[in-house]
Parts: structure tokens; sequence; C-alpha cells
């Protein structure tokens, strides 16, 4: 099964650092944004939300190390060292801030990918998330971003897999509206009427009979719950 891509922000002013990085994410199916400055990426995590970000400690504006703890008063996205610096007290201050994961430089490719997957599926095992979530004949594997449906790939817009994922990560509990609106569009006070949009288009691809829905279901005037058991 081909994952649905997930967003990884990298932070670095290196563009042969970022070209490299960028290529092996790309070729697994991610999407990649960039910034070469701590500025621009925090103003990249605000507006685009991503999955995970791989941040370069020696930026040109700010030190990276005052990037994880501002990153972290607001968001535990996981954050990936990717520095030069490779002495112990550098890392360790920066794992004491809240990064999930130090990788120095110089660096094989297949170490960081590896390190990345480890970053993603600790965030969903504290968030009390399973890696592999599955209940009656839905399956999402949060760490890959892979869906299916009886075991047959279904393949979502990013916004759709945003919306599964946080109904995902909260198994049967009910979420309003508004924290879905603030999680997946970044503004609790967005028009619900397109999480209904979405939530319409999101059951027609994973639920057997969309009119009765077994998975996501609604909690009139409140918001949605995904059902543990599937059951109605």
């Amino acid at each position: 099964m081909t994952s649905d891509p997930a967003t990884i922000l990298i932070i670095d002013d290196e563009p042969a650092i970022r070209r490299f990085v960028r290529s092996a994410l790309t070729v697994t199916g991610n999407r990649v944004i960039e910034a070469e400055t701590a500025a621009a990426g925090l103003a990249a995590v605000r507006h685009h939300k991503p999955d995970l970000v791989i941040l370069d400690l020696g930026l040109p504006d700010r030190d990276g190390a005052e990037v994880i703890r501002e990153l972290r008063t607001t968001s535990d996205v996981p954050i990936v060292i990717l520095s030069s610096r490779g002495d112990e007290r550098a890392k360790v201050a920066a794992l004491d801030l809240g990064a999930d994961d130090y990788v120095s430089k110089p660096f094989g490719i297949d170490e960081l990918m590896a390190r990345l997957r480890a970053a993603l599926r600790h965030r969903f095992q504290q968030q009390g998330a399973r890696p592999v979530f599955a209940s009656g004949d839905l399956t999402v594997d949060l760490v890959h971003r892979r869906v299916a449906v009886r075991d047959a790939e279904i393949k979502l817009s990013p916004k759709e897999y945003d919306i599964l994922q946080q109904l995902v990560v909260h198994a049967g509990k009910v979420l309003t509206h508004r924290h879905l609106l603030r999680e997946v569009w970044g503004d609790e006070n967005a028009d619900v009427q397109y999480l209904r949009v979405y939530m319409r288009q999101l059951r027609q691809k994973i639920e057997a009979d969309p009119q009765q829905p077994r998975h996501i279901l609604t909690e009139p005037g409140v918001g949605y719950r995904l059902s543990i058991t599937g059951g109605a």
C-alpha cells in the first residue's frame, strides 16, 4: 500500500541539506515545506501544521534551541534535530528542551528516515493512540498514514486524513466542531460548513453506508465521535 503523505517541515539554512532531505522525503510520498530561518520556520508551523519538524540548531536569525522552546509552548509536533553540533552538551540541551531526537551532520539518509518514523510513532503513543488503529473493517496506520477498509487501501485528501487522524487519536471521545476546526483548519471560528463537507466526503470513502455510518458517529449539535468497535 502507498501511504498518504505526511507534511514535514525542514528548517535549515543550508540549501544543499534541504535539497538532499527533500529528495528522500518526496520519493516516499511526503509533502515537504522548507524554511531557512527561525522566523520563517515558526510561521510555517502555525500556517501548515506539519506532522514533523526537522530543525537545524545553527540558524541565521535565532538559535535553534530558542525555536524548540517557543514551539513547545504551543505545539507537541515531533522535532528531530539535524545539526553539525555533535557534542553531548548540545544534544542533551536540545532533548531537555523538548526535541524528540538528535541526528548529527554528516548523516546517513536511512538513519534519518528511521529516526523520523520513530519520532512519529512515539508521539502517537504519548497521545494515547495506538500506532495502528483497527475498528471493524477500518484500519488506520498513524505512522505511515495508511488507511484501509476491508484490507483495500483508501486514498484520502490531506484534509480528510487530518480529520480522521484527530478522530483516531481521540477514538471513542466526542470531538467538538470547534476542536476539529482548530486542529485541522487552524481556526476554531472557521465556517463549520467546511467540516461538514469534508466529513461527508470522508464517510463516502470509509463507510459501507454513508447514510447510516458505523465508524464516524454524529453527536447532534456537538461534533463527531469515532466508534472504537465500529458498531452503530
